[in-house]
């Protein structure tokens, strides 16, 4: 690690979307510590993974160096111009021999907007490749092509966060805020304590719990003392939130007033929820019909039309990642926008970004159909703004590429990219259908990882790339709650550490392209708001200097859009109509299908994954940290005793899950706060332990989001273990 300067740098938190206030200090001959700020998001809180994020920067496998495969298979240490100039001449290569989408890269939502940006420009005005996608396609896709077809507009929360608290009313659906976002919790509290909060997950999760203690006798869903837990079959939320628009269009709870001013298409969801009704919901998600009536009551109680203070709907990836998320959350919105909550103070739909720059990923050049600013790769105005930004011609941008599961289901293939460039992300844990997909990336030609630590996905690269992590670097990244925010270098990466906005400019020099990239942050950002200008997600009021001298004098950041140097930006979207054709929101009516794996006699259980409060995402920072992981250190199984005893299989024996595309081994943990026909696991963890070695990558039709969260398994005791 290079010498460190006295410094402390006002940032945020590195790991989710919450984007939590914190200082960081950096002094010479101390440890680097971290402390929460007063920010809106966590008002002074912070979760165990916070405090110990500066872990993370002093690892002991902290990759210093550029790693090389040599001819004896292994990966070896070489100079930056070794291992940038044989990743320019492989790529020349494949492209001349195989066209330009031979070459295809793989973003994550833990960049900044600058990398981002960058990134996406490397691969559309460099590579010229239309095969570019990131790990963001398994967050939010569900819920963004749901919030453009229904409300024109996709921005997470398109209101603070702080909001929250003023309502009378929260329903939460898929979503374990008190484990993956804790500071979080504290929004809710006002809400706890008007009995209005109504959480919809077939586990009792931490979340689920804060309802209070349910009815006794009350099976699959029940009334507790601060709320409500409605407690699914895994894959039918939809099925319940088309019950609950059942009872409200049909017994009288809409608003009407709101639904003839600010919507359309009521009479096609009418008539496609008719069918709904409680009883046939209760048979098909295990909810009982009682407690589905008393929720629509509650919720529609608590909306403004009713004189209640309000109500938000919010979602999360419980319910987006699944073949038909897209419907889920369209029922959502229409179960808002029928309650008269969408564009009104104190009430709203929303979707819970789960990375921590999921949102700004996405709207700045790492989703295959976008551009930057949000816009359509296939718009023909977008394209020629975007490309004189870049000074390049509109025709020499690619078109739409694929979603991230068909990117990486054609690697290697005589169809598919024969080399990928992965930044922020950690395939061979994260994707779903691990095992086919490792063997895919090792199927390829040339595997290019950048990264802070030796991931699984960087251990099986061809060339391995060092690169500046949270505290080491400049940038913004946007919470969300579509808030741009600034993160701040306080230390000095270790020597031999490049960033990637240096990395994608020295590529772009080896392969001869005449496209400009810069390298200081903050002339990066500057042009990503002129080539956002006009566009969806608009930054061009933005600057480096702009955010620091809001922070500076103890502002929270600017919510996007922001189109003018001296626009105040909007906290709530929406007020004043929708950016649609005739400023209306769309209802759209949906169907419930069921997941695509559905249990069966050689597959007779549904399982569903999560995170758990000490680790993130893939596990590649948090299991790095000891602190953490003295906490939970190894994966497990999560199943209801009833099963348990059914099954022959005691609580700590060692047990095996086998999908249709593989098994997973763990020990098990017997809870009651489990459905008997569900098992959990969470998915941070590597090795035989690694759930998505069995989830399923079927994906949304729309979205392109694959079905993570339910998959049909048999499950059964290993070994000695094992009850006769």
């Amino acid at each position: 690690m290079s010498a460190l300067t006295a410094h402390r740098a006002a940032s945020h938190c590195p790991y989710c979307a919450l984007q939590c206030g914190m200082t960081i200090s950096a002094e010479p001959g101390q440890a680097i510590a971290v402390e929460p700020r007063a920010f809106p998001t966590n008002r002074g809180g912070m979760c165990q993974k916070g405090w110990t994020s500066p872990a993370v920067l002093t690892a002991p496998d902290r990759l210093t160096t550029p790693l090389l495969r040599g001819p004896s298979g292994e990966l070896e240490p070489v100079s930056w111009d070794i291992a940038l100039d044989h990743v320019a001449d492989t790529l020349r290569r494949l492209q001349v021999d195989h066209g330009r989408d031979a070459v295809a890269v793989f973003g994550g939502g833990g960049l900044t907007n600058e990398k981002a940006y960058a990134l996406g420009k490397f691969a559309r005005a460099v590579l010229r490749t239309s095969r570019i996608d990131y790990n963001g396609r398994f967050c939010m896709s569900s819920a963004a092509a749901a919030a453009n077809a229904s409300l024109g507009l996709d921005r997470g929360l398109p209101f603070p966060l702080a909001d929250l608290g003023r309502a009378d009313a929260v329903l939460l659906l898929g979503s374990n805020l008190a484990e993956t976002m804790p500071p979080a919790v504290q929004h809710l509290a006002e809400v706890r304590d008007r009995g209005g909060l109504v959480v919809v997950d077939p586990r009792r999760s931490a979340t689920a719990a804060l309802t209070g203690e349910l009815t006794p006798g009350v099976d699959g869903g029940g009334r507790g003392s601060q709320g409500v837990h409605l407690q699914p079959v895994p894959g039918t939320d939809l099925a319940v939130l088309l019950g609950l628009l059942h009872v409200v269009l049909m017994e009288g709870l809409a608003d009407a007033g709101y639904l003839a001013a600010r919507t359309t298409g009521l009479q096609d969801l009418r008539r496609s929820v008719v069918a709904w009704w409680p009883e046939r919901v209760a048979a098909i998600s295990g909810v009982p019909a009682n407690a589905l009536r008393r929720t629509a009551q509650l919720l529609a109680a608590a909306a403004p039309s009713h004189g209640g203070r309000g109500v938000y709907v919010l979602t999360g990836r419980g319910v987006e990642q699944s073949v038909q998320g897209t419907a889920t959350v369209t029922a959502a919105i229409n179960l808002a926008l029928v309650l008269g909550l969408v564009g009104r103070t104190g009430s709203g739909y929303g979707a819970i970004t789960g990375q921590g720059n999921g949102q700004g990923g996405r709207e700045h050049g790492q989703k295959s159909d976008q551009l930057p600013g949000y816009r359509s790769i296939t718009d023909s105005t977008a394209r020629a703004h975007v490309a004189a930004v870049w000074g390049i011609e509109p025709d020499d941008l690619p078109g739409p590429g694929v979603p991230a599961v068909q990117l990486l289901r054609e690697l290697g293939t005589p169809h598919g990219a024969r080399a990928l460039l992965v930044h922020g992300s950690n395939l061979l844990v994260s994707a779903p259908d691990a095992t086919a997909v490792a063997e895919r990336l090792r199927s390829l030609d040339l595997l290019v990882v950048c990264d802070v630590v030796p991931s699984e996905t960087a251990r099986i690269a061809d060339v391995v790339l060092p690169v500046t992590q949270w505290a080491e670097e400049e940038g913004t990244m946007t919470s969300l709650e579509g808030r741009v925010i600034r993160r701040r270098q306080a230390l000095a990466p270790p020597d031999g550490v490049r960033s990637e906005l240096w990395i994608l400019a020295q590529l772009a020099e080896r392969l001869g392209s005449p496209v400009h990239f810069d390298t200081e942050p903050a002339d990066v950002f500057a042009e990503l708001a002129r080539a956002s200008a006009g566009g969806r997600a608009d930054y061009s009021g933005l600057s480096h200097a702009r955010l620091d001298a809001d922070e500076n004098a103890a502002g929270p950041g600017f919510f996007w859009p922001v189109p003018a140097t001296d626009h105040p930006g909007t906290p709530r979207m929406f007020l004043d109509g929708f950016p649609t054709a005739d400023g209306r929101a769309r209802l759209i009516a949906v169907e419930h299908l069921g997941p695509d794996d559905q249990v069966r006699s050689d597959a007779p259980i549904h399982l569903v994954t999560g995170r758990v409060l000490q680790h993130y995402q893939s596990g590649a920072q948090t299991r790095r940290v000891d602190e953490l992981n003295a906490a939970v250190a190894e994966p497990y199984v999560e199943l209801h005793p009833v099963l348990g005893f059914r099954l022959g299989v005691p609580d700590g024996a060692l047990v095996r899950i086998t999908s249709a595309r593989g098994w997973v081994e763990a020990g098990a943990r017997w809870t009651d706060r489990i459905r008997p026909d569900t098992v959990f696991m969470p998915f941070h963890f590597a090795g035989v332990g690694s759930v998505n070695r069995v989830t399923n990558d079927a994906t949304d039709p729309i979205s392109g989001m694959p079905e993570f969260k339910v998959c049909a398994v048999e499950l059964s005791a290993v070994g000695e273990e094992a009850v006769a």
